[in-house]
């Protein structure tokens, strides 16, 4: 029976392997909510998966399009967790969706075209975009009556801009999109003639309330412009392996991302263990991905229970993504300061929002991970609520 309390937790592996400002980036003794990165090992199908696959003896290469198995498994997923109707031939693995994006901006934007980026977002976009010459149009995402108001969206595209990037569900403020916002994005790559660049990490993670939707499968004429991409760090705690896929139903764009990707080459492509890794994921350890989301939803209510019990900040309960965006605005410090005096006052570490991270937009917030054991996550609120009072002391309230 897979359980997901603090007994599961291996911390002495965590403080060897787990970094990315987490256990083992960390000064001892500080408890990181930090990364999005599960503090629970992978389903015993996954690793076992990837040690029969090494018994064999052999590391060869793989084709170059990728395992066939693997695209089977990852074309039978969507269809069946996301209903999304994909041909194999427009799936590719990559190693990693940020990976992914990186190819797509590559394959479709050049020196002097823009992108609309959300802000704040996930700094990965705009990375992608700026890396691939082109400038990001930064929109304002700002929410109002629980969704991402669009209404401005049309007045931020420019004659230059040939791409809009879409993060659904979204990261940092854990919103999914609704289909009229989706259709009234469509619309507008139509009428400009725009690409979408189409995040779909974090649609694994959905909570009870809502059903994911995805772009793809709102108006299936205008399909062609999307390019999407996937993986499995998120839902099944695979980050260091580097497994991820980008899709297309537009055969004729597919070909500029292989070529963008360098698979076809040795330079390019993702590796075979990672490969078998992801197949498992998707084939055999679905069970486990349905019970860590019943033990994120008891989290995500904890979370934003004591959050929104403390005094000047608040945060909103998620949709998606095991992440609470938490509003510090009150406090009249910036982000950066107020995650460094937690740090140092009470030993408990969580992301900044401001430019770094995910954009201008974001500052005046921090975003915390409850993606561990309840024990863990207790503490580590325990410590920041003591942080908080500490600071707001220090201020004279």
């Amino acid at each position: 029976m897979i359980t997901f309390d603090n007994s599961e937790i291996k911390l002495d592996i965590l403080k060897q392997r787990a970094f990315n400002y987490r256990w083992a980036e960390v000064e001892d003794g500080i408890i990181p909510l930090t990364a999005a990165d599960p503090d629970f090992p992978v389903a015993p199908e996954i690793r076992d998966a990837i040690i029969k696959y090494a018994e064999g003896g052999y590391f060869s290469y793989t084709p170059k399009l990728g395992l066939p198995e693997f695209i089977d498994a990852i074309q039978k997923y969507l269809a069946e967790t996301k209903g999304e109707i994909v041909e194999k031939e427009g799936i590719l693995p990559i190693d990693s969706a940020a990976r992914g994006m990186y190819v797509i901006a590559e394959a479709v934007l050049k020196s002097g075209d823009a992108a609309i980026v959300f802000d704040p977002v996930d700094y990965l976009f705009g990375n992608s975009v700026t890396h691939a010459g082109a400038e990001q149009i930064l929109f304002p995402a700002n929410v109002k009556d629980g969704r991402i108001d669009l209404s401005e969206l049309e007045s931020y595209i420019t004659p230059n801009t040939k791409m809009i990037c879409l993060c659904n569900p979204h990261n940092p403020l854990g919103l999914l999109y609704s289909r009229e916002d989706l259709q009234f994005i469509l619309n507008l790559a139509e009428k400009y003639d725009l690409w979408i660049m189409n995040d779909e990490i974090w649609s694994d993670i959905v909570y009870p309330e809502k059903d994911f939707l995805s772009i793809l499968c709102v108006d299936e004429s205008k399909n062609d412009r999307i390019m999407s991409v996937f993986g499995f760090s998120k839902s099944f705690g695979i980050a260091g392996l580097r497994a991820g896929c980008i899709y297309t139903t537009n055969q004729k764009v597919f070909e500029k991302i292989v070529d963008a990707s360098c698979v076809m080459t040795t330079a390019g492509g993702i590796s075979s263990l990672s490969q078998v890794a992801g197949t498992a994921c998707m084939n055999e350890a679905r069970y486990w991905l349905e019970a860590f989301k019943k033990h994120l939803t008891k989290m995500r209510d904890y979370t934003c229970e004591r959050i929104n019990a403390m005094p000047e900040i608040s945060c909103r309960l998620p949709e998606a993504t095991y992440l609470a965006y938490v509003d510090i605005r009150a406090l009249g410090v910036s982000s950066e300061e107020f995650v460094e005096f937690l740090k140092k006052e009470t030993k408990v570490a969580v992301v900044s929002g401001g430019l770094k991270f995910f954009g201008a937009g974001s500052e005046g917030y921090i975003r915390i991970c409850f993606a561990t054991g309840e024990e863990i996550l207790k503490e580590g609120l325990d410590r920041f609520e003591e942080g908080l009072k500490k600071f707001l002391e220090a201020k004279g309230e």
